[in-house]
């Protein structure tokens, strides 16, 4: 896959937050090798391997265990250009969302947001669609707590969070676990499938008090005309054999040769070119079942027994040696501990 990139302005609010919390710029600039005129070029984009070095000297540097907490708390209107004042002048909160889930891609290469409405919450997940970036525990933080940030920025009024969870694992620290409670209201779940906020649905249909019509719609074509010039990117082997694996599970009989017949290669040259990015099919499967199986678990509508026929397992048994091998919990134990 090529360079995977991030908007540069990205890099210079991550660097002027810091400077906001104490951090010489200066040190931090030379540190990440971020060069800050990009920042100011609301076209340029920097590797994102920059950006999450930014997220990890910025945090060092302050000093602070819950800095991607305290640089959603200090976003202001602007931050992300064109994607920021469409999301700004929606008619409510939950088309600012949706707004969101369509035009993120101006700011960045791999991120997904997702609306997953649940009865009397929606529920907003981010995630990469590429498996091979890792992102930053601040970087998560952040973008989850810019939601709270904006959406209360939006409503005029604090938003009514439900429940909240990241990928990563619990924070070490006690001051990070209770600026995350603080900000979020509520206790924060950990080792999830994607990051998530769960939001009060009746809320996010509220009217934007501040919304204009006229300029929402001139916002929109822009940022139309925007997405429509930048293509999504290419993705590599690896992450398109994911894909694959994720939609294919369910039919069962899952062979390398199959894979290989649909990426319309040999199955010699998908061994190849698995190995020449440090994997092998068998371990990404397995990934992608894992991956899989926490998703589904978390969904209580899902018997134990379906996903394990989801996950392309005849019977439920081998599915419950190997969720026991990758998380050390039976399915039974890691669905109640996720309720």
């Amino acid at each position: 896959m090529s360079t995977i990139e991030v908007s540069a302005g990205i890099g210079a609010m991550i660097v002027a937050i810091a400077e906001a919390r104490g951090v010489d710029p200066a040190g931090l600039i030379a540190a990440s090798a971020f060069d800050p005129k990009r920042g100011a070029d609301p076209d340029a984009r920097i590797p994102i391997a920059t950006e999450q070095l930014l997220w990890h000297e910025a945090a060092t540097r302050a000093a602070d265990d819950a800095f991607g907490v305290h640089a959603a708390e200090l976003v202001q209107p602007g931050a992300f250009d064109v994607l920021d004042y469409a999301v700004r002048t929606a008619p409510t909160l939950r088309s600012a969302l949706e707004r969101l889930v369509r035009y993120n891609r101006l700011v960045h290469d791999v991120a997904v947001w997702t609306l997953v409405p649940r009865g009397a919450v929606l529920r907003v997940e981010h995630t990469f669609r590429v498996d091979s970036v890792t992102q930053h525990r601040h970087s998560a933080e952040f973008t989850i707590g810019s939601i709270v940030t904006i959406g209360t920025q939006i409503a005029g009024e604090r938003v009514l969070t439900r429940a909240v969870g990241f990928r990563h694992a619990r924070p070490a620290s006690v001051e990070a676990n209770a600026e995350l409670r603080r900000l979020f209201g509520v206790e924060p779940a950990f080792l999830q499938p994607v990051n998530y906020v769960e939001l009060d649905a009746a809320f996010v249909d509220r009217a934007n008090p501040k919304s204009d019509p006229a300029l929402s719609r001139v916002i929109e074509r822009h940022a139309e005309s925007l997405l429509a010039a930048r293509p999504e990117p290419t993705l590599g082997t690896v992450d398109r054999v994911r894909r694959i694996l994720a939609g294919a599970l369910g039919e069962g009989n899952i062979t390398l040769a199959g894979v290989a017949q649909k990426l319309k290669m040999s199955e010699r040259s998908l061994q190849r070119r698995l190995a020449d990015d440090g994997v092998g099919f068998d371990a990404l499967l397995d990934e992608v079942r894992r991956d899989l199986a926490l998703r589904y678990l978390a969904d209580p509508k899902i018997a134990i027994a379906e996903v394990a026929y989801l996950l392309g397992y005849s019977e439920p048994s081998p599915f419950h040696r190997a969720f026991k091998r990758w998380t050390g919990k039976t399915p039974t134990e890691a669905r109640k501990q996720a309720a």
